[in-house]
């Protein structure tokens, strides 16, 4: 059974955005994409994915965030991600993208993921947080004071879209996630092209070293998964797999597995 820390589910833990988090002005619902491990063709995780309410793309969701509602828009991705994977019946991991902007004080923050996981009886050990490499932060420490909290909750937590942006390494040198999620720009054709393959090939060196797990996302080809298994990459995401299922689990055709 899951551990819930009491200390941060009194109401006066609190922060007036948790208060207002019902108060968004839209509605948005979750597609789930599955993370597969070729080891054992079983499903990692699965990422949730912001959607309209009747499937309609993250765009027509995200054009109506902005400064003003950013923090309560992040809180209820939270908790509507962690009721939707429940309602499923989701074993695997469930990965949640989330603002570092929106989040100032993690400990205080994090009372709604605590209370949405406690009321749906979703592990907190199941939970990964991702951020996005070039996500803009004002205070690079902030986030990696973001990430460290998480961690101690029990959180895995990822960088998504690692080597899109000009500062990963400098993020990875200040704290080591448990999972990146590399670019799909470096996966793409990657079995054909030299340089790609070389810098994939020392990511991969330098996350062994440092005790990071790598996830290949936007795999669209055999070619692609094929080669980076070679490199060591087992956890892998993309349409080759499957697609993301709107408020479902989507299911990966044996075919997409082995050759």
């Amino acid at each position: 059974m899951t551990d819930f820390p009491t200390s941060l589910t009194s109401p006066n833990q609190r922060c007036v955005g948790c208060q207002q988090s019902e108060d968004l002005g839209f509605d948005f619902s979750f597609a789930y994409q599955p993370i597969v491990d070729l080891r054992d063709r079983s499903i990692f995780a699965h990422e949730a994915l912001v959607r309209g309410i009747h499937g309609e793309g993250a765009l027509s969701v995200l054009d109506q965030v902005n400064d003003s509602n950013r923090y309560r828009f992040d809180q209820r991705c939270r908790t509507q991600a962690i009721a939707g994977a429940a309602a499923l019946g989701m074993q695997s991991y469930l990965s949640i993208n989330f603002m570092p902007n929106a989040v100032y004080r993690p400990e205080l923050c994090i009372r709604s993921t605590l209370e949405s996981a406690r009321a749906h009886n979703f592990p907190l050990d199941r939970l990964i947080f991702e951020t996005l490499e070039n996500e803009h932060v004002d205070n690079y420490r902030h986030l990696t004071n973001i990430l460290r909290e998480y961690r101690e909750f029990g959180f895995k937590t990822a960088i998504d879209d690692f080597g899109a942006g000009y500062s990963g390494l400098n993020l990875l040198a200040d704290f080591q996630p448990d999972l990146i999620k590399l670019d799909m720009a470096l996966i793409r054709d990657v079995d054909q092209d030299r340089v790609r393959q070389v810098i994939v090939q020392g990511i991969v060196t330098i996350c062994e070293q440092l005790g990071v797990t790598v996830i290949a996302e936007g795999i669209e080809s055999a070619g692609e998964r094929d080669f980076l298994s070679d490199c060591g990459i087992f956890l892998m995401q993309g349409y080759w797999f499957a697609r993301p299922a709107f408020k479902a689990l989507a299911e990966v055709s044996p075919q997409a597995w082995a050759n």
